[in-house]
């Protein structure tokens, strides 16, 4: 005969695995960070509605790093200002993050000298940028022990940084960049553009005169029109193909015909 199963066993089970989770839950809630709740941090300024969640990452050198207002900090990210804990870097900020930007989880922010992030920047998950590079000049010291090469970087507001990218000292990239996963930025990206590789190079800009080049491949999204509820919407995806396209029809001809009815001039 089979053996019978353990029900309480079963149950005190489900019942740990609720209290845990809801323990994590109060936890990562208590352990973020924000400017009306910044814990034993005391960063040189922070904006409303930031916030940085728990688990953290490695942060030091907070009142030299400024983030501003609406930005969401995942998991793990590392924020650093200065070379290591306790240094007095001077009156400025070295870390400056704009309004509005969203760092990946477990991204990394290295500001040995200064790094500016322009408002409305995006970063994937695990994103690197850091303005100090190693130095090997002396062939017969470890790369460890040789002081290290410091450039400020400047990422421009609207981009949209990749999973995994590198950013390295010395980058200026312009303003609404796509940088694609995985790829090693150094030197100056030009505005409305795309790179991608290692090193990173321009593969699609845009530019007022010749739009995008070369030509995107796909057409651009339809924004949901104003007005549009969330019935409406969960309505028209339970529709089939046949009755999409009659509706899309009846919508043309509809178009068409209030063309005709509007007064020339």
């Amino acid at each position: 005969m089979p053996k019978s199963k353990n029900t309480f066993s079963s149950w005190s089970r489900r019942l740990a695995q609720r209290a845990v989770h809801a323990g994590w839950s109060w936890a990562q809630r208590a352990g973020s960070v924000t400017a009306e709740h910044p814990g034993r941090f005391r960063f040189g300024s922070m904006g409303t509605g930031t916030r940085l969640a728990f688990p953290l990452g490695t942060i030091f050198g907070e009142p030299w790093i400024h983030v501003g207002a609406h930005c969401i900090v995942g998991e793990q990210v590392t924020l650093t200002a200065g070379l290591m804990p306790g240094l007095d870097l001077g009156p400025e900020p070295i870390l400056r993050i704009g309004d509005g930007v969203v760092l990946g989880r477990g991204s990394h922010v290295i500001a040995d000298t200064t790094v500016t992030i322009g408002s409305d920047c995006y970063f994937g998950p695990y994103v690197y940028v850091t303005s100090t590079n190693h130095s090997y000049d002396d062939p017969h010291e470890p790369i460890g022990k040789q002081w290290p090469r410091m450039e400020p970087v400047r990422i421009g507001p609207g981009c949209w940084i990749g999973t995994g990218a590198v950013i390295l000292p010395g980058a200026r990239i312009g303003r609404n960049v796509v940088v694609a996963a995985g790829a090693v930025v150094r030197g100056t990206v030009p505005d409305h553009a795309v790179v991608a590789g290692a090193p990173a190079r321009v593969v699609r800009r845009w530019t007022p005169a010749d739009g995008w080049q070369p030509p995107l491949r796909t057409p651009a999204p339809v924004p949901i029109p104003e007005g549009v509820t969330p019935e409406q919407l969960r309505a028209l995806s339970e529709l089939d193909e046949e009755t999409a396209a009659r509706l899309a029809e009846l919508d043309e001809k509809g178009a068409a015909r209030l063309a005709e009815l509007e007064p020339e001039g």
